[in-house]
This record gives C-alpha cells, sequence and structure tokens, in this order.
C-alpha cells in the first residue's frame, strides 16, 4: 500500500523563507492580519485531512469506479466518497479562500494553493469535485448579477452545494467557436437551454442536494464562432424565491466515460433538455466570463501533476530504501545484506532526483503564481495589480503545460524505480501515472497552452510581458552575479535569459512570414521557457539555502534544497540547448510530410 507524508516543511521553507508570503500580505488590507503561525496550522490540520481522510480511499475508488443509475440519471461515486466530503465541509475547507462577505474565510489563495496540493496528493479523483466548485465560484464572483451572486455564492462557498463547467460537446473540444448548444430567451429574464455536454467532470454526484453547471450556449441571434458564446448558470434543481430547493431542472447525466485514470470522479455526458438558466455577463461574452473559471481550473491542473508527482516520489524513494537488489558499483554498501538497496545505483538517483526536483520547483511555482493572484485581486497599487495579473497570466500556460509534463516524467520514473512491482495496481505507483494522464489533455491541451504562451501571451504583445519576467531574473543575478558559491545557479539563467530574447525573436520573424512555424516550435519554446522560470525559482531557493548555512544553521534541510539545485541545473536543465534547436528546426519537415503521413 502507497504512503503520503504532507511536505509542512518544504511548503513553510517556499512560503516563508523563499517569498516571505507575511510579509507580501501586509500591504494588502485583505490579508494584512494573516501571520506565519496561522498559515502553519492551517496547513498542518489541511495535512491531517488528506492524508488520514482523502488518501485511504484512493485505491478503492479507483477500483470501484462511479455508478449510473440510467433510470434516474443519478451517479453513486465510490464508497467513503460522500463521507469524506461531509467531513471536507465540516471543517470548512470550502470557504477557505472565499470572501467573507458569502460566508468565507477570507485567507489568502496561496494559503488554498498549498491545501489543494496536499488533496492532489491524496485523491486527484476525490479532490476534483470541491475543486470545480472553485472555478464557478470565481466566475460568478467576477461576472454575476447581484441576484446570482446571493443564490449561489453562499452554498458554493459552505460546500452546501457544488459547481462544473460545461463547455466540450461532442463534435468540438478546444475549438469552442463550433459548439452548438442553444439559449431560448423566455421573456421572464430567464433562458431555455438545449444541447448535449460530455466530459464533464463532477458533472453528477450524490454529495449535495444541488450542482450548479456553468454552461456556454448560443443565443438565437449570435454571432457565428466564439465571438457567440454566452454562458449561462443552470442549476441541477431550480431555485426558488427564498433560495430553498425547487424542480428538478432537465439537465441530466446520460452517461459515464471509461476512462484511463481519475475513476473515481464521475466524467459526465451531459443532456440538456429546455432547462431552465439565467445569463452570466453580456450576451455574446460568455467565453471571457468563462476563462475566469477556465485560467483557475488551468493552475489548478499543474497543481494536480504536483500533488502526483510529490505523493509519487515519496513512494519510490521509501521503495528505493528498502528494496535490495545487485551490488553497487563502486564496492559494497549494505555488506550484512544478501544485496544492496536500489538507491545506490546511479540511474535509481537520478531517477528519484528528477521527480524531487519538478515537484519542489512546481511546488515554488505554484506559491508564486497564488501569490501573484493576491496581489492581482487584493493590492492596493494599480499598478501592482497590473503588473501581477500580466505576471500570472504568462504563467499560467506554463503551470499547466511544463508541470504537467514533468509530472508525466517524474511519476513514470518513480513507477520505474519499483520495477516489475511499479506495473501491478497494489502498490498505487501505476494509477498514479494513469491519473496524471488526463492532466496533459483537459483544460486545453499542452500544446494548446503552448501556442497560447508564444502566439497570444509572448508574441501577442511583442514580448512585453517576458521582458518584465526577465527583468526578475535580471534583479537576481545582479543580485549574487558576484557571490561564486551562486555562480552555478545564477550563470545557466543568466545565459538562457540572453538566450531567451534573441530565440523569440527569430520565432516572431519566421512566424510572420509563416504562421506554421509559430505552431512548429511553440511546445518546444514553452519547455524553455518553464526551464527559465524552474531557473529562476531554483536560484532563489538555493540563495535562501546558502545564506542559513553561512549563518550557521546545521539542518540538512539546506543541503538538501542544494543538492537538489544543483542536480536541476546539471541533468534537466540543460534539455534547453536541444529544445531550442529543435524549435529552430522549423515546420518544413512537418508540413512537407504528405506522403510519410500517406
Amino acid at each position: 500500500m502507497p504512503i503520503y507524508t504532507p511536505p509542512l516543511r518544504d511548503m513553510q521553507f517556499v512560503l516563508h523563507e523563499v517569498f516571505k508570503v507575511t510579509d507580501e500580505f501586509k500591504a494588502m488590507p485583505a490579508h494584512a492580519e494573516v501571520d506565519a503561525d496561522t498559515i502553519n496550522a492551517v496547513l498542518e490540520e489541511a495535512g491531517k485531512f488528506a492524508a488520514g481522510v482523502a488518501f485511504p480511499l484512493n485505491i478503492s475508488g479507483d477500483t470501484e469506479g462511479c455508478k449510473l443509475d440510467t433510470a434516474t440519471h443519478e451517479v453513486t461515486p465510490p464508497k467513503g466518497f460522500k463521507e469524506a466530503y461531509r467531513q471536507y465541509v465540516e471543517g470548512g475547507w470550502p470557504a477557505l479562500s472565499c470572501d467573507p462577505e458569502y460566508g468565507g474565510q477570507g485567507l489568502p489563495h496561496t494559503v488554498n494553493q498549498c491545501l489543494y496540493e496536499m488533496l492532489n496528493s491524496a485523491n486527484q479523483a476525490w479532490t476534483m469535485y470541491p475543486g470545480l466548485s472553485h472555478g464557478a465560484y470565481e466566475a460568478l464572483l467576477a461576472h454575476g448579477t447581484d441576484e446570482q451572486k446571493k443564490t449561489y455564492l453562499p452554498k458554493l462557498v459552505s460546500g452546501e452545494w457544488t459547481g462544473t463547467m460545461c463547455l466540450t460537446e461532442p463534435h468540438c473540444g478546444t475549438d469552442l467557436g463550433m459548439l452548438r448548444t442553444k439559449a431560448e430567451p423566455q421573456g421572464d429574464g430567464t433562458y431555455k437551454l438545449t444541447g448535449n455536454k460530455i466530459f464533464i467532470s463532477a458533472g453528477e454526484h450524490d454529495f449535495t442536494e444541488n450542482i450548479v453547471h456553468l454552461v456556454l450556449a448560443r443565443l438565437p441571434d449570435a454571432p457565428k464562432g466564439s465571438k457567440g458564446i454566452s454562458l449561462f448558470v443552470v442549476p441541477k434543481f431550480k431555485v426558488n424565491a427564498d433560495g430553498s430547493i425547487g424542480e428538478r431542472n432537465p439537465i441530466f447525466c446520460t452517461g459515464l466515460e471509461h476512462k484511463m485514470g481519475i475513476h473515481g470522479n464521475a466524467t459526465a455526458q451531459i443532456a440538456i433538455d429546455g432547462a431552465t438558466g439565467t445569463l452570466v455577463g453580456e450576451p455574446h461574452k460568455g467565453l471571457a466570463a468563462m476563462f475566469v473559471m477556465m485560467n483557475a481550473a488551468r493552475l489548478g491542473v499543474g497543481n494536480q501533476s504536483l500533488g502526483l508527482t510529490e505523493v509519487a516520489f515519496q513512494n519510490a524513494l521509501a521503495y528505493a530504501k528498502d528494496r535490495i537488489q545487485m551490488r553497487s558499483l563502486s564496492g559494497k554498501k549494505a555488506p550484512d545484506k544478501e544485496a544492496d538497496p536500489i538507491i545506490v545505483h546511479p540511474d535509481v538517483r537520478k531517477m528519484l532526483l528528477t521527480a524531487k526536483a519538478y515537484a519542489e520547483g512546481a511546488r515554488a511555482l505554484q506559491v508564486f503564481c497564488t501569490l501573484l493572484l493576491d496581489k492581482a485581486h487584493g493590492h492596493p497599487d494599480e499598478k501592482v495589480r497590473k503588473d501581477s495579473d500580466e505576471l500570472v497570466a504568462l504563467l499560467t500556460p506554463i503551470v499547466k503545460a511544463f508541470v504537467t509534463d514533468n509530472g508525466h516524467v517524474a511519476t513514470n520514473a518513480c513507477m520505474q524505480v519499483f520495477g516489475g512491482h511499479g506495473f501491478i495496481k497494489e502498490w498505487g505507483m501505476e494509477q498514479f501515472v494513469r491519473d496524471n494522464r488526463i492532466n496533459m489533455i483537459y483544460e486545453g491541451t499542452n500544446t494548446i497552452q503552448s501556442l497560447d504562451l508564444l502566439g497570444r501571451k509572448v508574441l501577442g504583445n511583442n514580448g512585453a510581458t517576458l521582458k518584465k519576467f526577465g527583468k526578475l531574473v535580471g534583479q537576481l543575478v545582479a543580485e549574487e552575479g558576484v557571490n561564486e558559491k551562486m555562480a552555478e545557479f545564477i550563470n545557466p539563467i543568466a545565459y538562457l535569459g540572453d538566450q531567451m530574447t534573441k530565440f523569440t525573436t527569430e520565432i516572431g520573424f519566421k512566424g510572420f512570414q509563416n504562421p506554421d512555424e509559430v505552431g512548429a516550435a511553440a511546445v518546444d519554446y514553452l519547455r524553455v521557457a518553464g526551464h527559465l522560470v524552474f531557473g529562476y525559482l531554483f536560484a532563489r531557493m538555493a540563495q535562501v539555502a546558502l545564506r542559513e548555512i553561512a549563518a550557521g544553521n546545521t539542518d540538512p534541510f539546506y543541503v538538501a534544497k542544494l543538492q537538489t539545485a544543483r542536480f536541476y541545473f546539471a541533468k534537466l536543465f540543460p534539455e534547453t540547448a536541444t529544445l531550442m534547436r529543435t524549435a529552430r528546426a522549423g515546420s518544413k519537415v512537418l508540413m512537407d510530410a504528405d506522403a510519410a503521413l500517406a
């Protein structure tokens, strides 16, 4: 059976020592009173829930899956899931980072992100039920009417109701401009919706008395394409004027997808047969409103892979220390045993350190991004809000794609550490691999994220936001450039930072002449950008560790942090050279390949 220990020490390091989040919060009126002791106490309790309640249901939930009653359209999730959700609600966890006006606790997004990392390590399939509600909450908070906020937000915040996002249709995935679901105005401020949706995570379950579906649809006069999409809130049960549950709305689960992983989550096919809904935001502007939810979900998907990378690493490390096999190439390390533990073998250590580095880099990036979100939402200085919003927009596709790609590498490496036992279900490793695989696909495939990064976020504003991130790198280089002990961490990011400007300009010029050049380079480009971001964060973590050691701190944690950073820069970061070469190879070998693909 697998194990899981919440990585509280590393979270505290990133929060308090690297980013000094409480100092940042002091500048935000809503969070000015949040101190380190409060954050640590909350995360300690969150870790207990994740490890003690959600984690024991992970394998059983995967084995059992969800069951649909085709007569009633009701879905029963795996045993224990509903009870775990009840405990989650009783603990006040849904309200953690929500607005106190609607019953929330008002803690920063940064704290909520750490809660969700632990929940995703414990049980990604279960975590998706409450996780999607946060996106629905954010979309309605930003674009809902006063009546919609009054009706839905307190229930979503308390966890009494959950939310979903209904985008995808059978004939279209990412290309939402092709969607066909219709919304007919009824003359009383409501709309009658008709259509079919697929791949709706947590689309039906028995956790709560109501489910709040956010549905994309077209009005009768809608322009073609993505400019003709509107957003509607369509509850499973209609809500009476006094807030009580009304009659059943005809929005039904008609099927459950049989999936590679996340079996414990109900991935629903939804039929909408004249269901009543209300418009969220302006007509034909639904995509902008839904993007609030989608961007939150993209950061959340990166967090899913961070969680799985961490738990896979923990299990692979424990196994490598215990499993004996062969002798070390440099002589016996455990002479009292028949063979040495496999952790003495160089390639096993490489696989373990790969997972550890990708977990620690992702954790730093997630905290960095959610701190930017907190600034974008709550900082009194308009320039700080604007800069933070631009940076998090730039980093969102990197979080979604780079972290999930790395999660794929890491979970597979950790399964490999187990050898044949990794392929066997009882150890739990193959489930981590299967569960992670969807993270590279949903909420916009990683190629879509790469096109978004290069096409929209970088070339779309002539690299202005990329330059803002480059300034952060430049500040660190200027600060530590003469420190010999930091050279192994600073020199690589200084060099790549300089290369990035030339690399971006070159791809942009080629793309101006032939747009396929952007498509051919985008995936490689995102990975280069991801390594630049990770490199910057690892350099900052190494900076803190070196200062602590120089001050006489003998905690081995700081030595471990330096060793992980050295591994990252020596073995993973150099991938950037190959990626830039393959990106520069251009589109011709791809587009002039009709015979090969005939």
